[in-house]
């Protein structure tokens, strides 16, 4: 495991009603300055793939990606992170319908002046505009993933969804496949196509 990994998890293990003390240690340790609050783990692997594609090393930067496990626990997250906590920087990334539950965590953290980033729909919805239908389809091909696609967009329930909309329901249907695409996806975007709130929250840090 790396540092910043034992980092990531003494955080979570603080969330959870666990000490803080390793978290506190580490974090001096580290030199740990910022706090990067995802939704879920394919958040994480598309962040993560997007900053090695730039020839950027987060964890060595002092910078922290971490799964929250669901907006809700944002503001727990945040308050231990952020200026009533340990006093890093916080930003994140959330789905649109989750707006509030980053912004109160924001407010009650103490950090209300710092930024965090909103995805239309989701990452994943993001992701697929930004690269094309046609080319998610042909990411899903190389992936060895064409067949389960195929039969799924065979389901009455997929009647009537543009294509985007499938693909997003698809990315969904297999434990795993929103992480192992999330880092597929991001890894496949140029440059100039990166989604805005990704972007945004990559040049930030």
């Amino acid at each position: 495991m790396t540092d910043m990994g034992a980092f990531r998890e003494a955080v979570t293990a603080w969330a959870a009603g666990g000490p803080g003390a390793p978290a506190r240690e580490l974090a001096a340790r580290l030199s740990v300055r910022t706090a990067v609050l995802l939704e879920g783990p394919s958040d994480v692997s598309a962040v993560d793939a997007l900053a090695a594609g730039r020839g950027r090393n987060l964890a060595a930067e002092g910078v922290c990606v971490l799964p929250v496990d669901g907006a809700m626990n944002a503001g727990r997250f945040a308050r231990l992170l952020g200026p009533s906590g340990l006093g890093l920087r916080l930003t994140g990334l959330c789905d649109e319908g989750e707006r509030p539950h980053y912004a109160r965590a924001w407010e009650r953290a103490g950090a209300a002046q710092q930024e965090f980033f909103v995805c239309a729909a989701d990452l994943e919805d993001e992701l697929i505009r930004a690269l094309g239908v046609t080319r998610v389809e042909e990411l899903v091909r190389a992936e060895g993933d064409l067949r389960p696609l195929r039969t799924f967009l065979r389901q009455p329930a997929q009647r009537g969804r543009t294509s985007q909309q499938q693909l997003r329901r698809f990315l969904g249907t297999k434990k795993g496949r929103k992480i192992h695409y999330g880092r597929v996806l991001a890894g496949a975007l140029d440059p100039d196509r990166v989604p805005g709130p990704l972007d945004g929250l990559l040049a930030g840090l």
